[in-house]
């Protein structure tokens, strides 16, 4: 089953604004470690530039800290950024300067070695830009930076057609081949596998029938609400329930009975589409009302009745809604065992109308 889903996945190409939301989720999954790999590699220029600057004779200049402190401006500025967006900029403007400062340590050492340490330098950056949760384009544009400055046929003793230039040609190439290559496969990989996630996220707590949510994530959500809510607002809960709907099915067949309820779904998704609401089973719903008045309560409980009764559908029907406010105290259980002895009355006096709990 779960091979199946995948190959129905992978033949699809992933929507714009889905890419997008696994860019913001991958993001803030990935913050601390983009972090993490911002300080380190701060770090590790700080040494080499002090190595380079007292060991290697080149002198500490002011250029020295005012790279460290643009890079460590940048590291701070990461850890308040909340949108991928920004951080897709930001991390271009960090490679961007970081590649500077480089280039100027690798000025400090001989001639000869500098071409070894630009390509070493090149390598470091782009793989850590191939595990960063970056979109194509900052990705394209490290890999274009990169290469603009630690070019390392510019300003150095090697020439592209002898031995050494040559090779070191080659192995760049090799080298932003591979790196490209790990980033987009890593990337596919990665939201092909946050859509599977949300596709089977959705299975388990949509229902199938509506497209509204089930029981189990009724349960999850209305009972977060419940623990969390402030004291001083009222929560109520409904229980919804399609009058003779067994009729309905008897006469008409269960095909018809499913576009009724799928009716009923989209009418208490229109109406309640400010709360928690789901299709409990059979055709019981039911909606968590946060931070409402009873006066409020009562209206939209009668806009729903109204509305359902009013529908031009083929085969029409009516509800019946049984309310109960949710008190201190009361479980997740006790406030649905409240609200289904309301909606009994409403069934039993009359339907077509909704029933406070005593």
């Amino acid at each position: 089953m779960f091979k199946t889903i995948e190959d129905e996945v992978l033949k699809k190409a992933a929507p714009v604004a889905l890419q997008r939301e696994f860019e913001q989720y991958h993001f803030e999954r990935q913050q601390r470690f983009c972090l993490l790999i911002y300080i380190a590699s701060i770090v590790i220029w700080l040494v080499f530039d002090l190595i380079v600057s007292f060991m290697g004779g080149q002198r500490f200049t002011y250029l020295s800290p005012l790279f460290l402190g643009a890079l460590s401006v940048l590291a701070i500025i990461l850890g308040f950024t909340r949108k991928a967006r920004h951080f897709h900029r930001l991390n271009v403007l960090f490679v961007l300067i970081m590649t500077l400062g480089i280039r100027m340590v690798i000025y400090g050492l001989p001639v000869t070695l500098q071409p070894a340490w630009l390509v070493l330098a090149a390598s470091s950056i782009l793989y850590g830009a191939s595990v960063l949760p970056l979109s194509r384009g900052s990705f394209y544009g490290a890999l274009l930076i990169t290469w603009l400055i630690l070019n390392p046929f510019y300003d150095t003793d090697i020439e592209l057609f002898d031995l050494k230039g040559t090779m070191t040609a080659c192995y760049s190439v090799f080298l932003s081949a591979l790196t490209l290559y790990t980033f987009l496969k890593l990337r596919q990989a990665r939201l092909y596998a946050y859509i599977m996630s949300k596709l089977l996220l959705d299975q388990a707590y949509l229902d199938t029938l509506t497209e509204i949510p089930n029981r189990r994530a009724f349960m999850t959500t209305a009972t977060k609400q419940l623990q969390t809510r402030p004291r001083e607002h009222d929560h109520y809960l409904a229980m919804i329930d399609i009058d003779n709907f067994k009729k309905v099915n008897d006469t008409y067949g269960h095909d018809i009975g499913d576009l009724v309820l799928k009716r009923i779904a989209a009418d208490i998704k229109a109406v309640m589409a400010d709360f928690q609401y789901a299709r409990l089973g059979g055709e019981e719903f039911a909606v968590y009302l946060s931070g409402v008045r009873r006066g409020d309560v009562e209206h939209l409980a009668a806009r729903l009745c109204r509305v359902v009764r009013e529908n031009p559908g083929e085969h029409p029907v009516t509800i019946s809604i049984g309310l109960a406010r949710v008190a201190d105290g009361d479980s997740l259980s006790q406030a649905l065992r409240k609200a289904d002895e309301a909606l009994y009355q409403a069934k039993h006096s009359g339907k077509d109308r909704y029933t406070f709990a005593a």
